[in-house]
C-alpha cells in the first residue's frame, strides 16, 4: 500500500505540474487594468520539496520492491557468522517483527549463552520467509529453525492469503528444513487482543481474526505431528480467560513486550530441546 500511494502521489505531482503549465500557456494576456481583475490566476504549481519528497519516495519504494524478500537485510551479516564451532547446535529463529524485535536488549536477554540467532523482519509474510529460507537458515549451518509466520499473511501485508496458500509456504520451508538435515519448530501464530484499540482504529482481531489463526494453527500441530516435526503452541502461556492475548503483555495487541517474550521463553527453549533430542 505505501509503494502504490506514493507512486500516485508521485504522479498527481506530476499531473498538477502539467496542468499548471497549461493554464500559464493558454491563460489570456491582459493589458487593461479593467480586464485584469477578471483574470483566472493560475493554479500554484507544486514546490520543489514536495517534487523532491514524491521522487525519494519512488526511489525507496522502487528499491523495495527489486528486494520484496529483503535479501540484503542479513547478507552482511551472513557472512561473518561463520561455520559452528564444535558440537555447536547453532538455531536460527526465522520470522517477522516479533523474531526481529526479541533479540533487542529492551525486552530481556535473547537466550543468553545460547547459539541462536535471530533472523526476523518485520511486516514479512510466509512467500518472502520461503524466499530467504536458503540464505538465513540453510547457509547459516542451522541445526534447528524455529519459525514463526502467518499473522501478516492474515493480514494481507503482501495481498490476501487464504489459509491454504499460508499452509502450503510453511510446508514448503519444513520441507526444505527436512531436505537440508535441519530440525523444524512450528510456532503457534501468536494470539492477538483488542485491548489498546484506540476508538478510532481497527482493533487486531479484526485485521487478524482468531478463528482463522486457530485454524491455522490447528493445521500446524497436525502437519507437525505427521512429519516428524516439532509444534511449539504459545497460546497456553499467552492467552486470557477470553482466548485472547493477555493485556499485560502488549502495548498493541498484536507484538509483546518484555513480559511477553519473557512468557515465550520457557516453550521455546522446550521445543528446541524436543526437537535437538
Amino acid at each position: 500500500m505505501r509503494i502504490k500511494a506514493a507512486f500516485v502521489l508521485f504522479l498527481l505531482t506530476l499531473a498538477a505540474l502539467a496542468t499548471t503549465r497549461a493554464q500559464q500557456q493558454t491563460a489570456p494576456t491582459t493589458t487593461s487594468s479593467t480586464t485584469s481583475s477578471s483574470t483566472t490566476a493560475p493554479a500554484a504549481m507544486p514546490s520543489c520539496p514536495e517534487l523532491a519528497t514524491a521522487m525519494t519516495a519512488v526511489v525507496r519504494n522502487d528499491a523495495r520492491v527489486r528486494d520484496w524478500a529483503e535479501l540484503a537485510r542479513y547478507r552482511d551479516a551472513n557472512r561473518s557468522v561463520g561455520a559452528p564451532a564444535a558440537g555447536e547446535s547453532r538455531v536460527v529463529f526465522l520470522g517477522d517483527s516479533i523474531t526481529d524485535a526479541w533479540p533487542q536488549p529492551r525486552f530481556g536477554e535473547f537466550f543468553p549463552g545460547k547459539p541462536y540467532i535471530g533472523r526476523g523482519i518485520s511486516g514479512q509474510t510466509t512467500p518472502q520467509m520461503l524466499i530467504r529460507f536458503r540464505p538465513d537458515v540453510i547457509d547459516l549451518h542451522a541445526k534447528a529453525v524455529v519459525i514463526l509466520a502467518g499473522t501478516n499473511d492474515i493480514a494481507a501485508n503482501t495481498g490476501p492469503m487464504t489459509d491454504e496458500e499460508i499452509e502450503g509456504n510453511l510446508a514448503s520451508m519444513a520441507e526444505l528444513g527436512k531436505t537440508h538435515h535441519i530440525k523444524v519448530v512450528l510456532s503457534s501464530i501468536l494470539p492477538v487482543s483488542e485491548y489498546h484499540t484506540s476508538p478510532t482504529g481497527v482493533p487486531q482481531t479484526t485485521r487478524r481474526p482468531m478463528t482463522r489463526i486457530r485454524a491455522i494453527n490447528d493445521w500446524m500441530k497436525k502437519y507437525a505431528a505427521a512429519e516428524g516435526h516439532v509444534y511449539l503452541d504459545y497460546f497456553p502461556a499467552m492467552i486470557d480467560d477470553k482466548g485472547l492475548l493477555r493485556a499485560e503483555f502488549s502495548a498493541d495487541d498484536l507484538h509483546p513486550n518484555a513480559a511477553g517474550y519473557a512468557a515465550m521463553a520457557p516453550p521455546a527453549e522446550a521445543a528446541i530441546k524436543q526437537a535437538l533430542k
